[in-house]
């Protein structure tokens, strides 16, 4: 599982499948898109706005990855 956050455009991915493979977005709600790939399973969920929903910072000790130029 990846955990990349782009500190532009304040959002968070979660990828839970690294395989190469073609997706759907769904949106959940307003700020929720989950990525769904083969046999219908979620390969990815992005949330918008992801300061205002997650304390950031409990993320840790996960490693996470900023996007590049987000530095």
């Amino acid at each position: 599982m990846q955990i990349l956050y782009d500190v532009k455009s304040d959002l968070v991915y979660l990828r839970l499948d690294d395989r190469q493979q073609q997706v759907i977005n769904r949106r959940l709600a307003e700020d929720i898109v989950l990525d769904i790939g083969e046999d219908d399973r979620i390969v990815g969920i992005e949330i918008l706005d992801a300061s205002h929903h997650l304390n950031l910072g409990r993320l840790l000790p996960v490693e996470y990855k900023l996007s590049p130029g987000a530095v």
